[in-house]
């Protein structure tokens, strides 16, 4: 399966999520924060695919993802949004990154149909992990 990235704040829903997609075949690595997942990225290289929350302390999601995309690894990543924030400028913020933008509480099925979609459609593969 793919190597993924999960950038989440709260260490419950993190393990969470990190236990979830283990069990569905991935290889994780959680980062607490939107600085943990740039040095993780720079140590390690491109996951195949990245699942960030959209509200952290520090560096936002959106402004996480934006730093990768500099990246020419990072450039056509997959990425996964996970957000309370359901106003339709912070949907579209997501969207332009070129990301899956899905709403908490997120239902792990659903995450996992958006990751099977996401690595179907991704273009190359990543480097590193």
């Amino acid at each position: 399966m793919a190597r993924v990235l999960v950038v989440e704040d709260d260490q419950d829903i993190r393990t969470l999520l990190e236990v979830r997609l283990r069990a569905a075949g991935h290889r994780v690595v959680g980062a607490g924060s939107g600085e943990a997942a740039l040095e993780i990225v720079a140590e390690r290289g491109a996951p195949e695919l990245v699942v960030l929350d959209v509200s952290m302390p520090g560096r936002s999601g959106l402004e996480v993802l934006a730093q990768m995309r500099t990246d020419p690894a990072c450039a056509a990543m997959p990425a996964i949004f996970l957000s309370g924030r359901v106003q339709p400028e912070d949907i579209a913020a997501g969207q332009a990154l070129g990301a899956t933008y899905l709403t908490k509480p997120v239902v792990l099925s659903a995450l996992l149909t958006a990751i099977d979609r996401s690595l179907a459609a991704r273009v190359g593969a990543a480097g590193g992990w």
